[in-house]
């Protein structure tokens, strides 16, 4: 299902890992994709982001990275508790998942959650992002 945006487009990324936080900020930047890169290190840091814009829906990301290995709260606990958001913030974005290793059950439980429309191996490759961009998002200027 594709949804239509304006711009700025933002993109959320929630990852533990400082490096592969840098890492993927920067592909994020080389693929010229997003306007606005939103860095969290959790996902209590990342639903903290979403009820802090709660009045700007326009500071809101339109895709979220989500990593999946996380202490505290992993990636899928962070899908159960973003599942409870408002509708309308969650209304323009979409969820693909990020993992360092591809394991079967990660991939399993990722394909069988709504919310997510894609697991991606880390670091991200650009054309992977640009096609899942291209595939869910349509920019109306």
């Amino acid at each position: 299902m594709q949804i239509n945006i304006e711009r700025p487009v933002r993109v959320m990324l929630i990852d533990d890992n400082i490096i592969d936080l840098k890492i993927n900020s920067k592909i994020i930047l080389i693929s010229k994709l997003f306007d606005d890169i939103i860095q969290c290190q959790s996902g209590e840091e990342a639903l903290s982001y979403f009820t802090m814009h709660a009045g700007e829906p326009h500071k809101l990301p339109n895709l979220i990275l989500l990593d999946i290995q996380m202490p505290e709260m992993d990636g899928f606990e962070f899908l159960d508790n973003y599942k409870l958001l408002p509708a309308e913030w969650k209304a323009n974005c979409q969820v693909a998942m990020l993992s360092s290793t591809l394991d079967f059950g990660d991939i399993r439980k990722a394909e069988a959650n709504s919310y997510v429309i894609k697991l991606l191996k880390k670091p991200l490759i650009p054309a992977e992002l640009a096609a899942i961009f291209n595939a869910n998002f349509t920019i109306t200027e």
